[in-house]
């Protein structure tokens, strides 16, 4: 089993894009992993993500289904904050992704589990001086404000969204696949006025008039972040994830 450490150094990763010895200044995408699964309160397992999501990138071309061609795309994967310290983990998440998007760049996160994403979300919201739009693709809401006390859990990414000076609105965000609402987040789902469309609605309408009624809400954005949770599809197509829920997307939608 290749480590990352050594798979980072590797041109053949991410779909041959990778090229390890230039500076981020020259990236257009820069990647980087956050191996943790400190956030769950169900079944672990996330923390392999960032490498497994990697050694399936060996296998592929940079061509999507239409036929379009990438080759020049330049992709600096700095590789995986390593540790067991939430503080220090997402404290040094929070620079790389300041430090990206100051410089302009398209960033991509590998998780992990979707805590991973409320340090992200904060180095954004330092970076930028306009309001942020998030297209939030997840079999729940994660707008708990804990489980089980802990305030950074996976399902409390939203909510710590909401306290940032860029997203402070809840119409920033919108929801999409959600099927399922904890009991602590029922009172404040139903006094919000929310952007969302249900897994079930996505399967009802089809994926084309769902895009465009996202687009629609969303447009007012000029910068958007699009975190996807693997539990957006439904467990017979991602039986692994560690909150399954039944009722969702499947891998053409």
């Amino acid at each position: 089993m290749r480590k990352v450490k050594e798979m980072i150094k590797e041109e053949r990763l991410c779909a041959g894009l990778n090229r390890p010895q230039i500076s981020m200044g020259n990236a257009d995408v820069v990647v980087f992993g956050i191996p943790f699964d400190g956030g769950v309160s169900f079944r672990a397992g996330a923390k392999d993500g960032p490498r497994e999501l990697r050694e399936i990138t060996y296998s592929i071309d940079p061509i999507t289904e239409r036929w379009e061609n990438f080759p020049n795309l330049i992709v600096l994967d700095l590789g995986d904050i390593q540790g067991k310290d939430r503080k220090k983990i997402f404290k040094k998440a929070e620079e790389i992704t300041y430090q990206a998007i100051k410089s302009g760049k398209l960033l991509t996160m590998i998780g992990g589990d979707h805590s991973a994403t409320i340090p992200v979300l904060q180095g954004i919201d330092k970076a930028l001086e306009e309001p942020l739009g998030i297209i939030h693709l997840d079999a729940h809401f994660d707008l708990c404000d804990e489980i089980d006390g802990n305030y950074f859990s996976h399902g409390s990414t939203e909510r710590r969204a909401l306290e940032l000076k860029n997203i402070s609105d809840i119409g920033n965000i919108f929801f999409a696949g959600v099927r399922s609402v904890e009991t602590q987040e029922l009172p404040f789902v139903r006094n919000k006025k929310i952007n969302i469309i249900k897994a079930m609605d996505i399967s009802r309408r089809g994926v084309r008039k769902s895009l465009e009624i996202i687009r629609g809400k969303m447009k007012k954005f000029s910068k958007i972040y699009l975190t996807v949770d693997i539990d957006v599809l439904d467990p017979a197509y991602a039986p692994g994830t560690g909150t399954p829920q039944f009722g969702g997307l499947n891998s053409r939608e």
